[in-house]
């Protein structure tokens, strides 16, 4: 009896041990599936005077291959090539916003500026207005395609958060789920290895759209959590999440992670908290990414706006009339804050040269004091009153508050956001371009000298003044330098901001006051600059007069003073430090070189995760041709245990027939 309670048992055994292999050869493919093994144990010995009589082998359990850390470190790699992954794809999808080649943005701004050289050349052609026009209409279309494909973008970005949070909290109820059937499960005092692989991969698919960490309970269940400390699930019990914007800046597009707790108010989270996962890298590109590339095309459409209308008010048109803006442009932007107090501060724009391609927070630190900070880099400036002068120049921007924020209160403006999305050309007829400067500019007829004139324009700087008709303005040249009559201007430095008048020379003979000529120097005064080259003599003038009066006739049609300074624009120093005409090249650059970083980060992240998971895999994965030899091995020992019991049956009758005779 004995040999045929041995063969039965391990009969059962290579039976048990050929279906758990066959099981893992049947989930060779399944996703986060673990290798199952048959424990084996010896049964005790019976005794007997000759010794311990061995009894078989039984089965204790089927354990799960499975390491605990690799699991967990091989999920959270993952969680954070997940959100390098993602924001290097849309990274790469904001560097397609800026194309180059002769479709591009760049290639509109330089032939916009081109096209004036024309316009200088023949400045009463109609056609080659036309063509500055078309070239300007050109312009404002391509940066307004560019700024609404960043629109597009941020609703794609903003679609998949939402998309994205739907998934965790599904995730998060099917792991409540898993957590509830491995309790139940574990009261039978076995490991249900199955539901164990599959709240395993629940929890690592988890972590494709957010990082978490996981604490195991006694009851077998386990607590998942993100953000460090928020509880997405416990037991069988799951929270929820949610995408919205920040409470603190409301109407911003500032979009957070909040975490909904049953019972409580959502709590916002920060996505320097969350670790990894797509979530994360959709967050930093929503709000740092893209942020950036708005700033950059809103600050360059802002400033070429407001740098030619400018310029063009200070011309003449064909028709005689001063120059209206060129392009539609903002005055100033609201902040956003959720203190009623604060409602209605703005920003305004004062220098489009000093522009920096950021938002800007103020931060309270009492009633009328607090600190503007540039969020791009950092940087702050303090104020102590709500008309501190350091709020009226910061970045060429004025911050305009409303209201004493209390300690702790906060207001984020976003000053080029949309400055891209709304620029349009305004000036549809090509006598409307203002190309003629609205001063003119004689060599006294008795001049000894050599003086030319080498260049005049209106600047604006200060409030261009020009002179009265019938009395020009007299530059009256001596041994010592000019004096001037006509005006009561007095020549300034427009290198500082706001311009500064400059010294006359030391105890002059009398009045008027005599100022210092140097060749080639351009001396402005009222809004104008003259540049004169050459050698005055003693009794030299210069007569500047208004291009209007009738003194000149109609030699403003035929002037292009004005259109000569629009084209010498695309030399000003206005992107950090980089020419106008530069000024796209250098925005590609800033987002290419960001593009380039993240894909490095996404590949070295890739890397670390695929030898996470395969170092998991290597424990926990099925080899087929590992399988197919313990098949074999089973198969032969099962067909053992079989002729065992055969043998067992054969003696048994044998013992029967001989004891019944």
């Amino acid at each position: 009896m004995s040999l045929l309670s041995v063969g039965a048992r391990a009969l059962l055994a290579n039976q048990t041990a050929l279906q758990t292999t066959g099981h893992n050869i049947a989930n060779v493919s399944t996703a986060g599936y673990s290798r199952q093994s048959v424990h084996l144990q010896t049964v005790q010995g019976q005794f007997s005077g000759s010794g311990y009589i061995g009894n078989g082998v039984n089965v204790v359990t089927i354990m799960r291959n499975h390491n605990e850390l690799l699991t967990r470190q091989a999920a959270a790699a993952q969680a954070v090539q997940a959100g390098d992954t993602v924001r290097a794809e849309r990274l790469t999808q904001l560097q397609d916003v800026f194309q180059g080649g002769a479709t591009g943005l760049g290639a509109a701004i330089s032939d916009m500026l081109n096209s004036l050289v024309d316009v200088v050349a023949a400045p009463s052609d109609i056609t080659a207005r036309t063509v500055t026009l078309t070239r300007m209409n050109e312009m404002a279309s391509r940066m307004r395609n560019s700024g609404n494909q960043l629109h597009e973008l941020e609703y794609s970005v903003n679609e998949q958060l939402s998309n994205n949070a739907t998934r965790i909290n599904q995730l998060a109820q099917s792991i409540a789920e898993a957590n509830e059937q491995v309790a139940r499960a574990k009261g039978n005092g076995q490991s249900p290895n199955d539901l164990l692989d599959r709240r395993d991969q629940l929890i690592r698919e988890l972590n494709q759209y957010i990082q978490t960490t996981q604490i195991p309970a006694d009851d077998g269940s386990i607590g998942v959590f993100i953000g460090g400390s928020q509880a997405l699930v416990l037991g069988n019990q799951a929270a929820s999440v949610s995408v919205a914007e920040s409470q603190l800046f409301t109407g911003s597009n500032q979009m957070r992670l909040f975490f909904n707790r049953p019972g409580a108010t959502p709590s916002e989270m920060q996505e320097d908290m969350l670790g990894g996962g797509e979530m994360v890298g959709l967050l930093k590109f929503a709000n740092n990414d893209l942020v950036e590339g708005r700033n950059l095309l809103g600050r360059m459409a802002l400033a070429i706006g407001m740098s030619m209308n400018a310029q063009n008010r200070l011309g003449l048109t064909l028709d005689g009339k001063p120059g209206g803006d060129l392009f539609t442009v903002p005055a100033g932007a609201n902040g956003y804050t959720s203190s009623a107090g604060l409602a209605g501060s703005n920003v305004s724009y004062a220098d489009p040269t000093r522009f920096a391609a950021s938002d800007y927070e103020v931060r309270f630190t009492g009633a009328n004091a607090g600190q503007v900070v540039r969020l791009s880099d950092g940087k702050t400036t303090g104020f102590t009153s709500l008309t501190d002068p350091s709020l009226q120049n910061i970045d060429g921007l004025t911050f305009n508050l409303t209201g004493a924020g209390a300690a702790g209160e906060r207001i984020l403006f976003k000053p080029f956001a949309d400055a891209a999305a709304n620029i349009k050309s305004l000036v549809n007829s090509p006598r409307d371009l203002a190309a003629a400067n609205p001063i003119n500019a004689a060599m006294g007829t008795s001049n000894g000298g050599t003086l030319q004139l080498a260049g005049l324009k209106a600047t604006g700087m200060p409030a261009l003044t020009p002179p009265a008709i019938g009395t020009p303005v007299t530059l009256s040249f001596n041994g010592s330098g000019f004096t001037i009559a006509g005006t009561t201007g007095t020549p300034v430095d427009i290198s500082t901001n706001p311009p500064t008048p400059i010294a006359a020379l030391p105890s002059p003979p009398a009045p008027p006051a005599t100022y210092g000529f140097t060749s080639g120097q351009a001396i402005n005064i009222d809004g104008w600059s003259v540049t004169l080259q050459g050698t005055p003599k003693n009794g030299d003038t210069v007569n500047i007069g208004n291009a209007k009066d009738p003194l000149y006739g109609d030699i403003y049609t035929r002037n292009a003073g004005n259109a000569s300074a629009l084209m010498a624009l695309r030399d000003v120093k206005m992107f950090d430090e980089s020419k106008l005409s530069d000024g796209y090249a250098g925005l590609m650059a800033q987002i290419g070189t960001r593009t380039q970083s993240a894909s490095y980060a996404a590949e070295l992240s890739n890397s670390i995760a695929s030898n996470l998971e395969a170092d998991r895999t290597a424990v926990s994965g099925v080899n087929l041709d590992e399988e197919a030899a313990r098949l074999i091995q089973y198969q032969q020992a099962y067909q053992a245990s079989a002729k065992m019991l055969q043998i067992a049956q054969n003696i048994f009758d044998n013992l029967i027939q001989s004891m019944g005779r």
